[in-house]
């Protein structure tokens, strides 16, 4: 049975290789297809790792279970070969194949209701030029009650109604029309009910996904981490700024996505995550340079030689610490996980990367991690407040379930 499970993460490199066009293929509608599927982020899901674009097979975790993400090629057996667009916008909008199966939530199609006709068909104009791939994706295979595909009905009455138009989307808030409904930040960035449904009335305060905090989005929340629009808008092209760099779920959407994207079309996203009047970045409370302490020893013995005894980082190769986004979240979730897990090395661009941090978790025991994390937060977060042993083991212990 085949799916079409266009889910992310926010927003793709659309590297399949397209196959000859027929003579009177729209070429135009083909390349803003291309275009599309980069803002919507499609190979985020539906390309494994190291596979084959839009082959499907990626794993999609949720606490249902794992859903995988679909062939999407124009193959006839496998993938979407033999969709007409009808059927390809019906899927994409409302989560219904052909056949009548509905498709889980994990794909957005409650964020892809507002996808204009006009994109829906481009962007099937697009996966139709591109070479089918004759292969089978991993299956989603939920436990029960999960399995029963027909109670996706009644999901889908409760929290999925298609309040929708069909508009043309450029004659709508173009900033508003790429965050909400073609890169979906609020299926990672906005919380979920205890059915797996996003709360619409706390869009993008954030979530939990992975493990990770997918941080708060709102203009508040990105001011109060020292956030402007062109640090925001670099952050998005260069997946680099200031404040940091992009790792675990946000780097395949820099690399997949927001790399792509027409400049005009990055600065109306920060227009419409920062508003209309952004409010003023909150500035980084000065602190004491003390290199006293448990957690300043530890800095030393273990991050120093990277991100440098001042904090200032090495160019391609350690961020720096003083406002960088992790230390000044509320919460120390992300930097506990990432002194005990590490980070993978990221490349940003030809010359521009940043290499491996290695994880602690086997030189570092909670009450260390709750040390370094407390210095690091209070040195150049901003903060006041100590992390506590317990809620370090409460996050180490979830990362290793």
């Amino acid at each position: 049975m085949r799916r079409v499970l266009l889910m992310a993460g926010l927003l793709v490199a659309a590297t399949g290789v397209a196959r000859a066009a027929d003579p009177g293929a729209d070429t135009d509608r083909v390349e803003r297809g291309r275009y599309l599927a980069r803002a919507a982020d499609c190979a985020a899901c539906h390309t494994s790792e190291g596979g084959t674009p839009y082959a499907g097979g990626h794993p999609i975790e949720t606490p249902f279970g794992t859903v995988y993400g679909t062939n999407i090629t124009p193959d006839d057996d496998y993938g979407i070969g033999d969709y007409s667009a009808d059927d390809f916008h019906r899927a994409l909008t409302e989560g219904e194949l052909p056949d009548g199966t509905q498709l889980y939530p994990a794909m957005p199609y409650t964020d892809y209701h507002g996808i204009s006709r006009a994109d829906s068909d481009a962007l099937y104009a697009y996966f139709m030029s591109l070479d089918p791939v004759h292969q089978q994706s991993t299956q989603t295979d939920l436990a029960w009650p999960f399995s029963m595909r027909w109670t996706l009905n009644a999901w889908n009455w409760l929290f999925a109604p298609d309040d929708s138009d069909d508009s043309d989307e450029s004659t709508a808030d173009r900033g508003r029309y790429l965050v909400d409904t073609l890169g979906h930040c609020g299926a990672c960035h906005t919380p979920r009910n205890a059915f797996g449904a996003v709360e619409s009335d706390h869009r993008l305060e954030g979530a939990v996904i992975g493990g990770y905090e997918a941080p708060a989005l709102t203009p508040d929340a990105l001011a109060g981490r020292g956030w402007t629009a062109s640090d925001l808008t670099r952050f998005l092209r260069d997946g680099r700024s200031p404040q940091g760099s992009m790792y675990s779920e946000m780097y395949p959407v820099f690399h997949h996505s927001t790399r792509y994207l027409r400049e005009d079309d990055l600065s109306a996203m920060t227009h419409a995550l920062l508003g209309d009047d952004p409010p003023e970045p909150t500035p980084l409370a000065a602190k004491s340079s003390t290199t006293d302490g448990q957690g300043a020893q530890l800095y030393l013995d273990n991050c120093a030689g990277c991100h440098g005894s001042d904090g200032r980082g090495v160019a391609r190769v350690a961020s720096a610490m003083p406002g960088n986004t992790t230390l000044r979240l509320d919460s120390p979730r992300n930097l506990v996980k990432v002194i005990h897990e590490g980070i993978e090395a990221r490349s940003f661009g030809t010359f521009e990367r940043v290499q491996a941090m290695p994880g602690f978790a086997d030189d570092m025991d909670a009450d260390q991690i709750a040390a370094l994390a407390t210095w690091l937060r209070q040195r150049w977060g901003g903060h006041d407040d100590t992390v506590d042993t317990a809620a370090v083991e409460d996050i180490i212990g979830a990362s290793s379930d």
